[in-house]
């Protein structure tokens, strides 16, 4: 698949997922590339904060309230697609323009089967699949932390999860989110000791083969470089990133000296 189809697939995605009508092919024809729109309900981000999605040379942000809209377009005036993140995050902004608080910028990676890499799972070890309500991945979870537990959403998943045991018990587990648009949002996590030996791109290829097999866009969000590597080698394209942050308004302190 061409890249150009992908980033088409991607743009239909986060499009869908928005409660406006927004249209990245329109925004790429305007100078820099970035709109900004009012858009209180987006699936983009947590309800209250402004979402921004980049993919290409075309970044979109959604507003909670015209307010905020308002002071977005300020920030963003003079800037392009690729430096809006930045810019929106900067530590030397003016105070007013500081966010209360920022999650992200994450990588936004998508999949095509002909590009599909699989993964072997390493030596000694087997694939299993388990539902999503297994009291294994609990354990998981709490042993991995809360904040890596809620990025790879194991309880969320809509597919089977593909789980690796070791000494008796689950050490690395992944499945998928099926989102609005044909989407499959891919969620993996690996217990801390058993990190850097594989078992990622193992369970994350067993998760992304079944999206695939399924008719799906698999989609990998990833902050740190360790999983942004994960999915390169599996044949994942980074198309963009996902940015969301909560505008600073009285009472809140923001974020920055």
């Amino acid at each position: 698949m061409a890249a150009d189809t992908l980033l088409a697939q991607a743009h239909t995605l986060w499009e869908t997922l928005a409660r406006v009508p927004v249209s990245f092919a329109a925004t790429a024809a305007t100078a820099g590339g970035v709109a900004v729109v009012t858009d209180p309900d987006s699936g983009w981000c947590p309800p209250g904060w402004a979402g921004v999605i980049r993919l290409g040379d075309t970044a979109l942000v959604a507003a909670p309230d015209e307010a905020a809209a308002a002071l977005l377009r300020e920030t963003l005036a003079a800037t392009t697609a690729a430096s809006a993140t930045a810019t929106l995050t900067a530590p030397t902004a003016a105070p007013h323009r500081r966010p209360a608080r920022v999650l992200g910028p994450a990588a936004l990676a998508y999949l095509a089967a002909e590009d599909f890499r699989p993964a072997a799972i390493p030596a000694g070890l087997a694939l299993v699949e388990l539902p999503t309500e297994s009291p294994e991945l609990r354990v998981l979870e709490l042993e991995s932390g809360q904040e890596d537990a809620n990025e790879a959403g194991l309880w969320e998943s809509t597919s089977p999860v593909f789980a690796v045991r070791a000494e008796g018990q689950v050490v690395a587990a992944a499945g998928y989110r099926r989102w609005p648009g044909d989407a499959a949002h891919i969620g993996i996590l690996t217990a801390p000791a058993w990190r850097n030996r594989g078992l990622a791109r193992a369970t994350g290829s067993a998760a992304s083969a079944h999206a695939l097999t399924a008719g799906l866009l698999p989609q990998w969000r990833a902050r740190v470089p360790a999983s942004r590597r994960v999915a390169t080698s599996l044949g994942y394209r980074e198309l963009g990133e996902q940015l969301s942050l909560l505008p600073a308004s009285p009472g809140l302190p923001q974020q920055g000296p």
